[in-house]
């Protein structure tokens, strides 16, 4: 057996030197400077991390694929240089086989398999067009051109190259176990129904959010779609739920919008659950949580469903919050809803949102949060609990770990419930391997549950409710409930 695997690898180093040896025959060209160039910029992956800087800076897809490629780029270089190189020591080419003018200036000395190199780049490549397939259009030729240029400067074997490939293909897949993609995802039946057709939106009230981007082309691009549309501005000295009732008292109005993130959605909805009235989306947030949930991901796709008057039924939530001195007040919201370590993260997330861009003071917001988050004794259902942080969906989620990507149906009828104990010792370390290991269905201190309604008492003193990524108000008792079908949107 032994023998057999020997002359198999013999036979893979002959290839492998004959095809160095063509390289090297080559007839020099501007393109071997290139290809070093290439090289030294992929040192490290900052060529990778420049182009996710650029990919994050944006919006909806260009983000979920910049993180994502960043995530991948994590475990290829991982796999490639810390187990691979370790597991199967190779030498690099023979420096004799290319000319003086391709070869690196400093080689490196680590082992010639894989090519991390490669391992990053096809990792990088790989899990940005698993989500923004019109980058990936750029990217992929720049991956394999990184690839190539490791044996065009004499770097690595072209086996090398291939494995470091194979690495990178399986880290951006291995991404999806800890972020799972949507097309791994359910689906959910979701019932369908018609509403006015709104044409050139008479008769749409459009609440826009210009803290969501540039208020001038949002503006501009909304006149475009929706012509004969009202527009109120979210702006900190308008009452925009007061206006927009006016509004809908005094005029003929069938449908009512919100473009910006999910606090508008949120602000919005309310509105629109309670006149009965259909809702436009219209994208424009950081992460747009909802708007991914019902499937509508751009203005031309909010203007196509408007104009054929499609729309589903989509449950909302309710929640009813008592102060200690008697007060109540009742708030919807249409994704989430949290007590503990998340409203502490919303509102640290604002703070640092004054210097950091917001999908960075999320990230650190979050980071921060548990660190520094205190234990919360509850009642949950009558059910004396001590949790760190809880979390209510406003619909079943999945997967069914902390970190809920989506929902399959906006009809279920549920609410999601989870939370992350604190009576168990080193709970958060726990927490936080049972997650980057896959495991937190299994663990102990991570607790969920689908209910159609749900009660919690706050055993000692008062906290403030975060809502669809808002802080909200402060009580010590929560109601919460699902209204079923309350809400039409407009979906195509």
């Amino acid at each position: 057996m032994f023998r057999r695997w020997g002359r198999r690898f013999r036979k893979v180093s002959r290839f492998d030197a004959e095809l160095v040896r063509r390289s090297g025959e080559l007839p020099a060209t501007p393109a071997d400077q290139g290809f070093r160039l290439l090289g030294r910029a992929a040192d490290r992956s900052k060529l990778w991390f420049v182009i996710a800087a650029l990919l994050i800076s944006r919006k909806g897809a260009a983000r979920r694929g910049g993180l994502r490629g960043v995530g991948a780029i994590g475990f290829a270089s991982f796999a490639a240089s810390f187990v691979a190189k370790r597991l199967f020591p190779r030498r690099r080419p023979a420096a004799e086989l290319l000319p003086v003018y391709r070869r690196m200036t400093r080689r490196p000395t680590s082992s010639s398999f894989p090519s991390g190199h490669s391992a990053s780049a096809v990792a990088f490549a790989s899990a940005v067009a698993m989500e923004y397939p019109k980058a990936a259009i750029g990217v992929a030729p720049l991956a394999l051109a990184v690839g190539y240029s490791r044996v065009h400067t004499g770097v690595h074997w072209p086996t090398d190259v291939a494995a470091g490939a194979a690495i990178g293909v399986g880290a951006a897949y291995a991404t999806r176990h800890w972020w799972p993609h949507h097309s791994d995802l359910p689906t959910g039946v979701q019932r369908r129904d018609t509403a006015a057709e709104l044409g050139t939106g008479e008769g749409l009230v459009l609440v826009v959010n210009p803290g969501a981007g540039s208020s001038e082309d949002a503006e501009g691009e909304i006149r475009k779609a929706w012509p004969k549309a009202d527009i109120i501005d979210l702006l900190p000295d308008v009452d925009v739920v007061g206006e927009l009732t006016k509004k809908i008292q005094n005029e003929d109005v069938r449908a009512v919008g919100a473009v910006g993130g999910d606090g508008t959605v949120a602000c919005v909805a309310a509105v629109a659950v309670e006149h009965g009235l259909p809702l436009v989306v219209v994208p424009a947030g950081t992460l747009d949580h909802f708007a991914r949930d019902i499937g509508v991901q751009t203005l031309d796709e909010a203007r196509a469903a408007t104009d054929a008057g499609s729309v589903i039924g989509c449950d909302v939530a309710e929640v009813t919050v008592e102060g200690g001195s008697g007060e109540v007040e009742e708030a919807v919201f249409v994704n989430t809803a949290g007590l503990g370590g998340y409203p502490e993260m919303v509102r640290l997330r604002e703070k640092l949102q004054t210097r950091w861009p917001k999908w960075a003071a999320a990230i650190i917001a979050t980071t921060r949060a548990l660190r520094s988050a205190k234990p919360m004794r509850i009642r949950l259902n009558g059910h004396e609990r001590l949790v760190w942080m809880l979390f209510v969906g406003a619909g079943a989620y999945v997967p069914k770990g902390f970190g809920a990507a989506r929902r399959p149906t906006m009809a279920s009828g549920l609410l999601d419930v989870r939370y992350l104990r604190a009576d168990l010792t080193s709970s958060r370390a726990r927490f936080l391997l049972a997650t980057l290991t896959g495991t937190l269905h299994a663990s102990h201190v991570y607790r969920h549950a689908e209910v159609p309604e749900l009660e919690i008492e706050l055993v000692d003193g008062h906290r403030r409710i975060a809502l669809d990524g808002e802080v909200g108000p402060l009580g010590n008792r929560f109601a919460f409930r699902v209204r079923e079908n309350a809400l039409p949107v407009y979906v195509s």
